[in-house]
C-alpha cells in the first residue's frame, strides 16, 4: 500500500487497518484499494464474505461506511448491489403486510432497515394476534353468559298465559260465580 519512505502513508494505511481490518485485508489480498472503496469492491466483499454470516459481515460493512464518512468521501456501502448482496446473506422476509410490489424493493433497504421493519411488523403481529385471540376469548365468555341467563329466565308458555287469562275472564264475567253470592 504505501511505500516504505513515507510515514504519513504508512500511518494512514495502519489508521485503514484499524478501522476496517476485515476489508483492508481482503482488499490487500486482492490488489484492491480499500480506501476510497468503489462500491462495487464492496459488493464483492460483502458476497465474498456471506460463509461469515451478517453477524460478522455487517459490523465489517459499518466500519467501510464509518472509515469514509469520517473523511467526508461518499459512502461506498449505501446501494442497491450491496443492500440486495446483504439481504441475500440476512434473509430477512418482507413483512406480511406490505403489498407485493413493495416486498421486492424491501430487499433494497440497508440492513438495519430491513432488521427494525422486520421486528416492529413481528412486534405489530404479535400483538394484533393477541388482539384477535382476547376479543374471541371475550365473545364465547359472552356467549356463555347468554346461554347461563337464558337457561336461568323462566320461558313464557303461550298456551299457559291464555288459559290463565280465560280462567281469571269467566272468574270476572260470572259475578256470583264461584262465591256462590246468587
Amino acid at each position: 500500500m504505501a511505500g516504505p519512505g513515507n510515514p504519513v502513508l504508512a500511518a494512514l494505511a495502519q489508521a485503514r487497518r484499524a478501522a476496517a481490518p476485515m476489508f483492508v485485508r481482503w482488499c490487500e489480498l486482492r490488489a484492491l484499494s480499500p480506501f476510497p472503496a468503489a462500491p462495487a469492491t464492496v459488493a464483492r466483499f460483502v458476497a465474498d464474505g456471506a460463509p461469515i454470516g451478517i453477524a460478522r459481515l455487517w459490523p465489517a460493512v459499518q466500519e467501510i461506511s464509518r472509515l469514509h464518512s469520517s473523511v467526508g468521501l461518499a459512502d461506498p456501502t449505501l446501494g442497491a448491489a450491496i443492500n440486495s448482496a446483504i439481504s441475500d446473506i440476512a434473509g430477512i422476509d418482507p413483512p406480511r403486510s406490505w403489498p407485493d410490489d413493495q416486498k421486492r424493493r424491501f430487499r433494497l433497504l440497508p440492513y438495519d432497515m430491513q432488521a427494525f421493519v422486520a421486528a416492529h411488523d413481528m412486534r405489530r403481529e404479535k400483538a394484533l394476534r393477541r388482539a384477535q385471540n382476547e376479543a374471541a376469548a371475550a365473545r364465547r365468555s359472552l356467549l356463555a353468559h347468554q346461554k347461563a341467563q337464558s337457561k336461568t329466565k323462566p320461558e313464557i308458555n303461550t298456551d299457559e298465559t291464555d288459559a290463565h287469562t280465560a280462567t281469571r275472564g269467566s272468574d270476572q264475567g260470572d259475578p256470583g260465580g264461584s262465591r256462590g253470592d246468587h
